[in-house]
């Protein structure tokens, strides 16, 4: 089976490190200083696996929270602009039925001057012409206040439509007040230990060479659960759970190279690599 893996890599899977390419030779390690094996190299990702996992279930503890306080706060706002906007119409609205009254006012104020001026006429010509002006202001007030009639209709059905976006605002207000104290509880309780863990990520994160970090997020952000490495759990990958033939889990165990399951792309460790792991080493 050894063999078959060779004569047909495409079915093997590897994360290939700086190491394990074949173009160019890895450089040689500083004197004093050993090159890190591919199990060591193991061991740090499944070690930075098992922090980001403790950060991903302190954000599952939040649940849809973020996304529900999120939608809220944007109804919130859209909310308030439409009754921004609904206000502003009113009020302009109301300001034309204002300059109407004043329109009137003016009107009457004429026919009281023309009437005046038709008793010190001095012929017919005159005093028909102030009666044509007379009935022209009466027409004008009479068309002033079919237009207030008809703006006090629209300010009314305007003010009913303010006060249900009110009512639906102040409901949506009160329901983000709750959600977004719930958020700030949850976070509260455990701010202090994820940053604590998203240190421990960084430091983690500085001892694995930069390539197969970039697999591992690659992979991690594609994985739904968030696992970019999982072990080998009764012959079966600890991601997809699809079987692993026997061959593999020697390959695996050998630590010879970082290989990845056939079906889910994740990187495969063993018990060594996890019970290096759980005892801190």
């Amino acid at each position: 089976m050894a063999k078959t893996d060779v004569k047909a890599p495409v079915k093997q899977k590897e994360v290939k490190t700086a190491s394990d390419n074949g173009s160019k030779p890895a450089p040689a390690a500083p004197a004093g200083k050993a090159e890190i094996t591919v199990a060591e190299k193991l061991v740090e990702l499944y070690r930075l696996q098992h922090i980001d996992s403790q950060v991903d279930k302190i954000r599952v503890q939040r649940g849809e929270l973020p996304l529900e306080v999120q939608d809220l706060e944007d109804e919130v706002a859209g909310l308030e602009t439409r009754m921004k906007k609904l206000q502003d119409e009113l009020a302009e609205m109301e300001a034309q039925v204002s300059d109407k009254n004043n329109l009137i006012k003016d009107a009457k104020g004429q026919i009281k001057k023309y009437e005046g001026q038709q008793a010190k006429v001095r012929n017919n010509r005159e005093y028909d012409s102030l009666t044509k002006e007379v009935e022209f202001q009466n027409l004008e007030i009479q068309l002033a206040e079919k237009r207030i009639k008809e703006a006090k209709a629209q300010i009314d059905g305007k003010k009913s439509v303010v006060e249900e976006s009110r009512a639906r605002h102040d409901e949506r207000k009160k329901d983000l007040d709750i959600k977004r104290k719930e958020l700030d509880d949850i976070i509260a309780e455990t701010e202090k230990e994820e940053k604590e863990l998203a240190k421990k990520s960084e430091v983690a994160s500085k001892h694995i060479e930069e390539r197969l970090l970039s697999a591992y997020r690659r992979i991690r952000t594609n994985a739904r659960n968030g696992l970019g490495v999982v072990a080998v759990e009764r012959g079966s990958c600890g991601g997809c759970f699809n079987s692993i033939p026997p061959q593999r889990q020697l390959d695996i165990s050998s630590h010879k190279k970082i290989i990845v399951c056939e079906h889910c792309g994740r990187i495969l460790v063993d018990d060594y690599v996890v019970e290096r792991v759980k005892s801190g080493k």
